[in-house]
């Protein structure tokens, strides 16, 4: 009888507010360009498309506290402040009106990415895998089920200064939309986290620098840079 070449890893997962439960995960979308603000600054129309996805792999995952490396291949390092929508029933097709049902419950998160590797990418119409999806890029503040008040503030601050500060009512896409259009391209499972895209303020980061997102009535999810 056969059985595996190695050990497998242990399952990617994120805690749970409050508790010692963990929430496993599956896999992570990220939405693109959903503050219009940040579409512009990005030189983009926030009126001209439907929302767009990427992905990290679950293993990207860096918990709130962490002290993390600064990437190779890169010399400019960003931070991307965003609410986490972690999925917690099956669903394909499904409409805006039914989407919420599919929600278990929120996080604060920070889509880490290497913005000139990035570009480059962009430049030649190559993907944007080893921009946003490359070790340690996805941090992810504790989960806490039920709803989000959606009218919460949504920063990041560097340092002690705010960089990124938006109301999550700003997006353009609902997270409601952004589920209901995600359902239409791949079946969501228990376990998928979607990160919902970022405010205008994106910048760089630095070694020695402490980057925190906070949503109101969220935990945070903060990282040292070493």
């Amino acid at each position: 009888m056969g059985g595996m070449v190695f050990a497998p890893p242990a399952p990617a997962s994120v805690a749970v507010s409050g508790t010692f439960d963990r929430f496993p995960v599956r896999r992570i979308f990220c939405v693109g360009r959903n503050y219009a603000d940040h579409a512009r600054e990005m030189g983009h129309d926030p009126n001209a498309e439907p929302p767009f996805f990427f992905t990290k792999p679950a293993d990207a995952l860096v918990p709130d506290g962490s002290t993390i490396p600064y990437p190779p291949a890169t010399a400019d390092f960003h931070h991307e402040a965003e609410l986490v929508v972690a999925i917690g029933k099956s669903g394909f097709m499904v409409s805006e009106d039914q989407a919420e049902t599919l929600i278990w419950g929120y996080a604060a998160g920070n889509d880490l990415t290497r913005r000139d590797m990035q570009a480059e990418a962009k430049a030649a119409r190559r993907p944007w895998d080893m921009a946003k999806g490359f070790d340690r890029s996805a941090v992810v503040g504790a989960l806490r089920p039920g709803p989000v008040d959606k009218a919460a503030m949504i920063r990041c601050i560097v340092d002690d200064d705010v960089k990124q500060e938006a109301r999550l009512s700003d997006m353009i896409w609902s997270v409601p939309a952004v589920i209901a259009h995600l359902s239409r391209l791949v079946e969501l499972a228990p376990g998928d986290l979607i990160m919902t895209g970022t405010p205008a303020g994106v910048g760089p980061l630095s070694r020695g620098q402490i980057c925190a997102v906070t949503i109101d009535g969220l935990g945070p999810a903060k990282v040292t840079i070493a």
